[in-house]
């Protein structure tokens, strides 16, 4: 495989988008979830009870920051679902920042519920927390599940955190994570067996019946069964391995029917490789090239979190999928000009944009931000876009700044927009595209609002680990 192959103009698919008002709607459902959760508990004397006393009060409480709990905890579920409709609208970053928020503000409503139950009835029983604790949990129907989750989702959200999450591999990371759903499971019989607001109430049970079955079909639809279609369908496979750089991969793949998958330049799929142990763990990886009638092309830097395989797959090699998901694509593109920033292997989807839109010679700015000039990669299919197409390359290639910024050190004496505004003089009115890391993201950001382009300009993908 050549590069001669991604310089063949490859069809553009239009997506299927989902409306604009669809926002509004997912909006207002989830917020209507929380209101008929609240006017549950409150048709079941919830207010009455809050006001009847302090241990009374306490447990009222308890059971309305549990019922919140819950709830979020199934649009956390149905936000991670992928499906269709929210990937379209909101895509993943937006998402993924939705999912963190519920799932925290969750587990700290759960904690909530937790103490105050705990509290209210040993303030009714006129006992010891301890005692009450250990009675809870040893003898009501379901606690000890109902503890197990808590455990569960404990250490979910502990390995969440930023911090503990940097010094995770990413394999090791997904498969704690997927101890939510576990969580979510062990706490339902707890809330059948003896929650007072499913129990005293056949509207309380439809409700919760409806929203728990709702988010067990999304994620077998969408997280099992689509993923688990399409790989069927195309049967995908390893063609060819091909080092770009040291440590950094390209894999080319082929399948049948490649041209109905509806995956566009920018997007990126969940790849498994059928190549041995730890097949089970899918990794997120951009096409870095648009597709090609029967073949896919993806990039891969070996960050040490299991992508190092990638180099040693042979052809023929089976591969799972799961997507495309991403709105990093030539749909948002208003047809004129366009500045494209990357950073290190963030450059992959952005080359795959490069090779498909339309722009006209002078009117595409890539600059690529690298630590070394190892990491300089697709040097022969760049220097094809500048001589064929007309691309304006800058590549930024030095250690990072002091300051929080996008720019290297070298360049301390100019401000990151200025620095913008040098290397795409017309980016005020450019479409801008952005991969790399959260904080380069957010540096660049900041540097193109100052630069004047509005929000709605700006498309971007962070990287995924």
């Amino acid at each position: 495989m050549t590069a001669a192959v991604v310089g063949r103009r490859a069809p553009r698919h239009p997506l299927p988008t989902a409306p604009a008002w669809w926002a509004d709607v997912a909006g207002a459902l989830a917020a209507l979830s929380l209101l008929v959760v609240a006017a549950l508990w409150t048709a079941d004397r919830g207010v009455q009870e809050l006001l009847a006393g302090v241990a009374t009060g306490l447990t009222s409480l308890g059971r309305l920051a549990g019922l919140v709990s819950a709830d979020l905890m199934l649009i956390q579920v149905v936000l991670m679902a992928r499906v269709p409709l929210l990937e379209r609208r909101f895509g993943q970053d937006r998402i993924a920042r939705w999912h963190r928020l519920a799932g925290f503000t969750s587990f700290h409503l759960l904690l909530a519920h937790v103490l105050l139950t705990v509290l209210g009835y040993a303030g009714t029983a006129r006992r010891g927390v301890l005692a009450e604790t250990g009675d809870l949990v040893l003898t009501y129907p379901g606690m000890l599940l109902a503890t197990a989750a808590l455990a569960l989702l404990a250490l979910v959200v502990v390995t969440s955190v930023r911090a503990a999450r940097r010094r995770l591999r990413y394999e090791s990371w997904h498969l704690l994570h997927l101890y939510a759903y576990l969580g979510v499971a062990l706490a339902l019989p707890h809330q059948l067996w003896t929650g007072a607001d499913f129990l005293a109430s056949p509207l309380a049970r439809a409700y919760w019946w409806t929203v728990y079955l709702s988010a067990l079909a999304s994620v077998l639809v969408w997280r099992l069964g689509l993923p688990a279609w399409r790989s069927l369908r195309h049967r995908i496979e390893v063609a060819a391995v091909v080092t770009e750089a040291p440590g950094i991969t390209s894999v080319w793949l082929r399948g049948r029917d490649l041209h109905r998958l509806p995956v566009r330049a920018g997007q990126f799929l969940l790849w498994r490789f059928l190549d041995g142990p730890g097949w089970s763990r899918a990794h997120p990886y951009s096409l870095s090239a648009p597709p090609q009638g029967d073949l896919l092309r993806i990039t891969v830097k070996d960050l040490g979190d299991g992508s190092a395989r990638v180099g040693t797959l042979r052809p023929g090699t089976r591969v799972l999928i799961e997507g495309p998901y991403g709105r990093l694509t030539g749909q948002h593109w208003r047809g004129d000009g366009i500045t494209l920033l990357a950073c290190g292997v963030g450059l992959t989807p952005l080359l795959a944009l490069l090779w498909e839109l339309p722009y006209a010679p002078g009117r595409a700015v890539l600059v690529h931000r690298v630590r070394t000039p190892d990491d300089l990669v697709f040097s022969a299919e760049l220097d094809r876009l500048v001589a064929e197409r007309g691309l304006v390359v800058h590549r930024l290639v030095g250690p990072r700044a002091a300051r929080p910024s996008w720019l290297p050190a070298y360049a301390e004496g100019l401000s990151d927009a200025e620095a913008l505004r040098r290397l795409s003089p017309d980016v005020a009115g450019h479409d801008v595209f952005l991969c790399g890391p959260d904080g380069w993201v957010d540096a660049v950001r900041a540097a193109t609002r100052a630069a004047g382009v509005p929000d709605a300009h700006v498309h971007h993908e962070r990287f995924a680990w």
